[in-house]
Order: C-alpha cells, then structure tokens, then sequence
C-alpha cells in the first residue's frame, strides 16, 4: 500500500502532503523534517530508494526523485515494488508537466487543488487507480470543468436576486 506522497522544494518545504494512513500532524512534520536531513544527506550517485523504518515502521520505504527544484517522495510498505512506484512517480510527473507546461514550484504552490485533483486520479485510499495518461488527463479537466461550472453559479446567484425588501 501507498503510504503518502510528498513534494517538497530543495529547502525542505512541503509543497504537497497527502497521507493514506492517518498520522497526527506532528508526526507528519517530523517525518517530513526526517525525509529531507535523509534526502540531503545522500549523494547524487546512489539509488533513490531509502528504508523508512526509523521515521514509519517495519518495512516502509520510500522512493524519491529530484525533478527540477522539487523532490517528489513516495513512501510505501512492502506490498509495492520499488520500481513500480519509481514508474508512479514519473506518471505524475508526466501528468502535472501536461497539465502546467513544465511544471515549477509555483505551480504546486498556486493551483494546489488541481495537483491534489491529478494525484487523486492516481491514487486513491493507497491503491493505484489509474496510470493511463490520457484518461488522467481527460478525467482531470471534466473535474475541473465542473469546478468552474458551480464557482461560476454560485457567484451569479449570490450577485443576483436579492435586492432588500
């Protein structure tokens, strides 16, 4: 199972955090503050798989890559095969790029709801759900859509109507 994803920039701030197994907050902060001193603290030329079992347990581990200023972090129990999860990882990758046009920290920062949206279309509950791009693509602006389509009518209602009796 899929423990949490992560993506973070070259300071250590979170800029995405989804857990699939409920831990407290500060628990969450700590194991962030964990993943980072261990990201870098390795070198460039060693795997991108680290054991977890200091910061989540038994048999968690966690695969990461640097993409441009941001490192994206996947943690999962043995039930997941590492390159598989390495795979996942450039699935959504390849997803936010096509979604933003390479894809930058101010992006994650600006449109978080959309990069929760490309991430739920992905995983769900800890479980892959989908890894084919367009169907990915194409689920994510029809939720998109929508979200647009009720903004739009919940400000024309609001504005309209109501004029004081």
């Amino acid at each position: 199972m899929i423990r949490g994803v992560i993506v973070m920039n070259g300071q250590g701030k979170p800029r995405l955090v989804k857990f699939y197994e409920f831990e407290p907050v500060e628990k969450q902060q700590e194991a962030i503050r964990s993943i980072y001193r261990i990201l870098c603290s390795r070198v460039e030329n060693v795997s991108n798989f680290v054991k977890a079992d200091s910061i989540f347990g038994k048999d968690v581990r966690l695969v990461y890559k640097t993409y441009a200023t941001l490192y994206f972090v996947f943690i999962f129990d043995k039930s997941e095969n590492e390159l598989a999860m390495l795979d996942l990882m450039q699935v959504f990758v390849e997803m936010m790029d096509r979604c933003f046009s390479n894809v930058c920290e101010l992006d994650v920062v600006f449109h978080f709801n959309k990069m929760h949206t490309i991430l739920d279309e992905i995983i769900l509950g800890g479980q892959v759900l989908d890894t084919n791009s367009s169907e990915i693509v194409k689920a994510v602006e029809e939720i998109l859509k929508l979200q647009r389509n009720s903004n739009s009518i919940t400000l024309g209602s609001s504005t309209s109507g109501w004029q004081g009796r």
